[in-house]
């Protein structure tokens, strides 16, 4: 979109542009000392992304630029940006790039690493620029960029402008003299810099009251041009320089009784109605001030007022600067606090008109107006979803209030949020709540795959089981999302439903590959592997693993939590003892970081399975570990059984249900009936009432099962009933 294309390319320098040799010296020697950061570091208004755009403009190297906003702290927005940037600048792979970001949904560990496997493949040098990176606030993104930085290849330089250093270990960098550093002391303009910035007033003053401004401003860039605003109508310089004063304190004083005092009262009525906005162009401010002609009045006024910044090359998008910005906000909301509400809504009117609907629920929200803010949260949510900005998403969907609460699809939208957070819970809570707002016809696929994945989540194989078999009861598999697919997939392969499971997740990797939906196709591929050792074949697991494993790597997904599976099978099934010591350690490490509670129990059992059988006693306290896991889980599925055969065959525990299931004696009718219930979580006090029978005849048809089918509990019976077809 228009809008956010101007945050890919540096802010057009001013008319009064300094060419300040000094410092771009010191910019020169770290790209060409070929340093890993060059940090300009230095208070507001210090001139900062002005001096790296002109130092741009006269560099040959390719450069990439991101203008941080607020809203990019979220990783996945945050790195989309930054990877869509460097695509611009430089001919690498963006389009493999961003996928993974999505699909990770911003994990710093997955994009830096898929991000500097490309960065590896340039020749030419690049430079990437992060403007006002002050305002990313996210622990992820800020450990991304300093691995970023450290592992980025010679001939990428980064750049930071910020307000306040970022949390990295700087002072390594320094004691490597890996580091540029341009501060805030730099950054003063002296005495023939300043008049250069002051254009034709600057040139009428004398050395001397040059001399005096620069002191009195203490060289701050913005002081500087607020200054050379009353310079040209000042009738005795001198006077006017004893009396200026070029500090924060006296910023907004000054704005308001010696620039606005004097605009135009047109104007003034437009620079107080377009300062809600954060960016506009001419068509913008016309829509919103409801005037005419708003294209040449921004071109008019960036000529003469440097706090108008340009944003692009062809003259069509502007910002004020943040002084001037806040100054015009303060005093509209004196001004007419009453039509705020009104100018959000007309803003936000021209946002949807153009498709960006994040800016137009942007300012539905400022506005007030939640309820539009849903209804367009309808059409953004999902997007903001599919493209893994889910902190964007909750961001939004938290400044709704109750209003949430009564919206179909907000309440299904909070529920992803929920689970992707590993509040299982809480997710369910949410469905409940889209259950009981949802009007009458409406299609609950959508929720299914959100359903699916939460109960496979809890570790509770039954009900996904279910709810799978419903769905393919009544669609053609054609007809999914790519992620539906994936979990109908899912919930057979963890139940042990080889046939099935295998049929459904080689759809769901074809139907991944060709809509480009990596994570979906990398667990696809995983879940054929937990088939295929759970089926019994060794040699198959170990080539559908290893699959999985190097098709990740292939999509820069090799340190995602979702493969850890794959390097624990083909660590069980390898036959080098040292590559299947460094998977098992390798899937423990991703298992641990984000995995639900089926696919960690499993990670461990595999690698608890796989050093005991390298002789190491450290696989014993995993399988132990993988107990506990397990314990909080209502139906397991294969996953646990795994584990009962695994402790059984190493000799730590002599469970009932470690051999292949086998049924010993026919079970009656009404054990048939109980055996139904078993999965679901239900008591047996609830199955008892359910079938209207005593509590006591429950127990005994329970016992009566248990005995028949050679296990010795309810989650085992369970799934030996599956591995006999009895469920």
């Amino acid at each position: 979109m228009g809008l956010a294309a101007t945050k890919l390319h540096p802010p057009v320098p001013p008319g009064q542009l300094v060419r300040r040799s000094r410092l771009d010296d010191v910019l020169d020697s770290g790209v060409g000392g070929h340093v890993r950061l060059v940090l300009v570091s230095a208070p507001a208004g210090s001139g900062k992304s002005t001096l790296l755009a002109s130092w741009l403009a006269g560099r040959p190297e390719a450069v990439a630029w991101l203008q941080a906003e607020e809203g990019d702290s979220d990783p996945a927005r945050f790195w989309s940006y930054l990877v869509e940037a460097i695509g611009q600048a430089h001919p690498i792979a963006a389009g493999d790039v961003k996928p993974v970001v999505v699909g990770s949904k911003g994990d710093d560990l997955v994009v830096v690493s898929a991000l500097v496997n490309e960065l590896a493949k340039i020749a030419d040098p690049l430079v990437v620029v992060v403007d006002d990176y002050h305002l990313i606030d996210n622990g992820s993104v800020q450990r991304g960029m300093e691995r970023l930085i450290d592992l980025c290849p010679r001939q990428v330089t980064i750049v930071l402008s910020t307000r306040i250093d970022p949390p990295f270990r700087l002072g390594r960098l320094r004691v490597r003299d890996q580091i540029a550093e341009i501060r805030g002391a730099d950054l003063r303009f002296d005495t023939d810099e300043a008049s250069g910035l002051l254009g034709s007033a600057g040139r009428s003053l004398d050395r001397a009251l040059l001399d005096q401004l620069c002191g009195r401003t203490e060289g701050w860039a913005a002081g500087l041009v607020l200054a050379g605003l009353s310079l040209e109508r000042a009738t005795d310089p001198g006077e006017f320089i004893e009396a200026f004063r070029g500090d924060d304190q006296f910023v907004v004083e000054y704005l308001h009784d010696e620039f606005l005092a004097v605009v135009d009262a047109n104007d003034r009525q437009r620079l107080l109605e377009t300062s809600i906005l954060e960016q506009f162009s001419g068509a913008l401010v016309d829509s919103l001030t409801g005037t005419t002609g708003g294209a040449k009045w921004l071109s008019d006024t960036a000529i003469v007022n440097q706090l108008l910044i340009g944003l692009d090359r062809t003259g069509t998008w502007f910002r004020y600067h943040h002084l001037l910005r806040d100054l015009l906000r303060l005093e509209a909301h004196q001004a007419f606090p009453e039509r705020i509400p009104g100018l959000h809504a007309r803003a936000a009117a021209w946002f949807e008109s153009q498709g960006d609907h994040g800016q137009a629920i942007v300012h539905r929200l400022a506005g007030g107006d939640v309820h539009e803010a849903a209804r367009l949260l309808l059409v953004h949510g999902p997007r903001l979803l599919a493209g893994g900005q889910t902190e964007t998403l909750r961001g939004f969907l938290d400044q709704l209030g109750d209003v949430a609460k009564t919206s179909t699809w907000c309440a299904l939208l909070y529920g992803w949020c929920e689970y992707i957070a590993g509040r299982y819970s809480r997710a369910e809570g949410w469905l409940d709540v889209m259950l009981d707002v949802a009007p009458e016809g409406f299609d609950h696929t959508p929720a299914t795959s959100l359903r699916m994945n939460i109960s496979l989540g809890r570790g509770d194989v039954a009900t996904a089981l279910d709810a799978a078999r419903n769905v393919t009861a009544t669609h053609q598999p054609a007809l999914y999302s790519c992620d539906l697919v994936t979990a109908i997939g899912a919930a057979h392969a963890w139940a042990g439903q080889a046939g099935e499971a295998r049929r459904t997740l080689r759809f769901a990797a074809e139907k991944a590959e060709a809509e480009r939906f990596r994570t979906a196709h990398v667990l696809a591929l995983v879940y054929q592997a937990i088939v295929e050792f759970d089926d019994g074949s060794a040699a198959s697991a170990q080539i559908t693993a290893s699959t999985a494993v190097d098709t990740a790597r292939k999509f820069g997904l090799a340190t995602y939590h979702g493969v850890a599976p794959a390097y624990a099978i083909r660590a069980r099934t390898g036959g080098d003892p040292v590559r299947a010591h460094a998977d098992a350690v390798h899937a423990l490490k991703l298992a641990r970081r984000a995995s639900t509670d089926l696919a960690l129990g499993y990670v461990l059992t595999a690698c608890g399975d796989t050093l005991l059988g390298l002789g190491d006693s450290a696989g014993e306290p995993l399988l132990a570990e993988a107990r506990s896991v397990f314990a909080r889980c209502p139906d397991p599925g294969v996953a646990g059984r795994y584990l009962t055969r695994t402790e059984s065959r190493h000799g730590i525990a002599e469970v009932s249900g470690s051999r292949a299931a086998v049924l010993i004696e026919q079970l009656t009718e009404r054990e048939m009936a109980v055996l139904r219930y078993l999965p679901a979580s239900m008591s047996q006090r609830d199955i008892a009432a359910e079938l209207y029978v005593t509590l006591n005849t429950v127990k005994t048809h329970c016992r009566a099962i248990y005995r028949k089918l050679g296990v010795g509990d309810r989650r085992t019976a369970v799934q030996a009933a599956r591995d006999l077809h009895l469920l």
